[in-house]
């Protein structure tokens, strides 16, 4: 169905929507400011083509700038004609290629109000977003309670469409705040929180300045800005105290991104006919009402909650609330920014989408499920991946053999099978780095994403805790780790993918002095039979490299012996999920700790992918517990000759250490493939 735009009144929604409609847009609103979004039913506009659309199909990588974000935040100006109306919502035309089963993104904006914040996102966040943005026009007065009853509305009416789908909520400052209010009002519904620089308290030491500029500002100052400071008579006495008092507000702000629009007076006309003086004064107003009304409900918020923090947000941000915020939200995440300002998705190098995929917090049901809501990292993240891999793959130059289907031995990884579910099953290198730069060869030779049985403790941290970092684990989780789990494995083998399993777990990526090479794998596994169930191929491998690259010179023995460093590690390790609480010796301590390591003038890493076992059609034989502890065996001593076999003949690699390596770089160009040992049959 197809509307085509008439003189008159159009709604936002059709009123066939399965939404109701709650605001309505002037016709030449629905065309400018609009975007020429689609309707709730799914239906277009027929009107006048967006002018940025075709331009974004065919560049679709490259994304839209500040300059397009203050070009359409003018459109909306303009449409309005200086009678808004009430808040509206709004879904970008960019966003209407998400997949089936998309949930539903409000995206409440900050001071601005424009709705056009994610600007910069919007391509992206369509894919597996259903978005819509709230647009508060100029002249727009309408206090919190009732901007909160909006977005409420909304939210429940998706959750009666959708009741086992969440509803997702992106909140900038302020609009973080009525975010808090709506779900702390509706615990009963599925609600994500996303708050980027939320506000809990104004702080009124950064906030004083723009006050204070704003009240000396004449009612003409539109007019003013607009003629690029030729003040007109009478107000001459303003020029010199506008520009100074301007440039000290702008540095007590922080700088960043909010520095650059202000202090580009190019950027002054349009932002003095967006906002003016009235209308920022009432921003501020409604900013320290938000904000005290989302202090004093934040302690009943259920919602699953991620902050988004800017390192260089010191306008209105106060830490210490933000720390009593996360103590007071029961399901809550924090990323730090340090890099970036107040408005952080409007910043490059920020990506909404990456983000919320690599936090996990990505999911189209009730629960997180670690296969069905996994989203294939966009060409950008892979390279992305790529690059924070560069310097250890550079360091280590792998050398990658595999085993075709006659037995021969190749150095490629010709001998993968192109089709899951296959089982790669190998041994842990101190701290598990041989699986990045496995991951990145498979990605480049096979185009295979490698999904990583990984320790829960990458993807979940208690407020408090001295575990590491989440952040850490991003590279980690950007190709597909999942918690270890056997629902997990399951599932993982049922969707044919490729996984990586360590039986050795932490205590063999944790090992001590003197035990590189040295498996500590359980007595019993069931891997084995579960992976029958698939037909799946097991292939197991062998690392080797960990002691041309660094040397252990404190140990966890050593630690435990040291009172503080004992009271850590049991501290961290009490704060992780037990795993292999049903084994003996020293296969159950999975205790964490940080091994004290020296570096080695680097060597390199040798990975060496055996011959596949079949397990289709054995599903009956290996069913049983004694024929699946044979292959259990088998794995295992496949993988004890592999790393022998490594161990052996990196003796004879003569690029081995990296200064080689070098010249042969020097010589033949840094994306030559440096040679190494010579294989059988060559």
């Amino acid at each position: 169905m197809a509307i085509t735009i008439t003189d008159g009144i159009c709604p936002i929604f059709s009123s066939g929507s399965r939404r109701p409609h709650f605001s309505y847009l002037k016709s030449n609103q629905l065309l400018t400011s609009i975007a020429l979004g689609r309707l709730r039913d799914g239906s277009k506009v027929t009107a006048t083509v967006n002018p940025y659309s075709e331009t974004e199909a065919a560049r679709p990588e490259e994304r839209k700038s500040l300059t397009d974000f203050l070009a359409e935040a003018e459109n909306f100006y303009i449409s309005e004609g200086g009678d808004g109306g009430p808040p509206r919502w709004f879904s970008p035309l960019e966003c209407s290629s998400r997949a089936p089963g998309s949930p539903l993104l409000l995206y409440i904006p900050g001071i601005d109000g424009t709705g056009l914040g994610l600007i910069r996102q919007h391509r992206r966040l369509g894919e597996i977003f259903d978005v819509w943005c709230l647009h508060f026009p100029a002249t727009d007065r309408t206090p919190a309670r009732d901007i909160v009853k909006i977005i409420e509305r909304t939210v429940r009416s998706e959750y009666y469409r959708c009741p086992n789908r969440p509803v997702y909520i992106v909140g900038e400052s302020v609009g973080a705040c009525l975010a808090l209010d709506v779900a702390s009002s509706n615990p009963d519904i599925d609600i994500v929180l996303i708050l980027a620089n939320p506000v809990t308290r104004v702080n009124n030491f950064m906030l004083q300045p723009l006050s204070s500029l704003l009240e000396i500002f004449p009612d003409q100052v539109a007019s003013l800005i607009e003629n690029k400071f030729v003040f007109t008579e009478g107000y001459h006495q303003y020029a010199g105290m506008f520009e100074s008092m301007l440039n000290e507000t702008v540095t007590q702000m922080g700088g960043g991104l909010l520095g650059d629009i202000f202090a580009a007076s190019a950027n002054l006309p349009t932002l003095a006919r967006i906002f003016p003086k009235e209308t920022l004064l009432w921003k501020l107003q409604l900013l320290k009402s938000a904000s005290a009304s989302a202090k004093s409900h934040m302690y009943t918020v259920k919602a699953q909650t991620l902050i988004l923090l800017s390192g260089r947000d010191q306008w209105l941000l106060n830490k210490e609330d933000i720390k009593r915020l996360c103590c007071a939200l029961r399901k809550c995440e924090v990323r730090e920014f340090a890099n970036n300002g107040q408005f952080l998705f409007l910043e490059d190098g920020v990506d909404l989408a990456t983000i919320l995929k690599i936090a996990y917090y990505y999911r189209r049901g009730k629960k997180l499920d670690y296969i069905s809501d996994y989203t294939l990292p966009t060409p950008f993240e892979l390279k992305e991946f790529e690059q924070s891999q560069r310097l250890l793959t550079a360091a280590v130059s792998p050398v990658f053999l595999s085993t075709l289907d006659n037995g021969t031995l190749v150095r490629s990884l010709a001998g993968i099978p192109s089709e899951g579910p296959v089982l790669y099953v190998g041994n842990h290198m101190l701290l598990g780095l041989e699986l990045r730069p496995a991951a990145i060869h498979f990605l480049k030779e096979r185009n295979i994403i490698l999904r990583g049985l990984a320790h829960p403790l990458m993807f979940a941290k208690k407020i408090g805790s001295k575990l590491p970092d989440m952040q850490m684990f991003d590279s980690v989780r950007i190709i597909g780790a999942v918690p270890v789990s056997n629902t997990n494995f399951y599932k993982l083998l049922r969707s044919k993918a490729h996984v990586v399993l360590y039986p050795g777990g932490v205590r063999e990526a944790l090992h001590r002095k003197g035990e590189e090479y040295k498996l500590f794998w359980p007595e019993h596994s069931e891997f084995v039979r579960i992976a029958s169930k698939f037909g799946t191929k097991i292939i197991p491998f062998g690392a080797v490299g960990e002691d041309d690259l660094c040397q252990m010179v404190l140990d966890y023995n050593d630690q435990m012996k040291i009172p503080f460093l004992k009271n850590i590690i049991e501290e961290i390790t009490q704060d992780t999920i037990k795993l292999r609480n049903d084994e003996e010796g020293e296969v159950r301590n999975q205790d964490l700790h940080m091994p004290g390591l020296i570096p080695k003038i680097p060597g390199r890493y040798y990975i060496y992918f055996g011959k596949p076992i079949e397990t289709k059609g054995r599903e009956k034989e290996l069913n049983d517990k004694e024929k699946a502890h044979e292959v259990y065996l088998e794995v295992k001593s496949e993988v004890e000759r592999c790393m022998t076999y490594l161990k052996t003949k990196r003796e004879n690699d003569p690029y081995r250490n990296i200064f080689p390596r070098l010249l042969y770089y020097l010589s033949h160009g840094l994306s030559s493939q440096i040679p190494t040992f010579e294989l059988p049959n060559h």
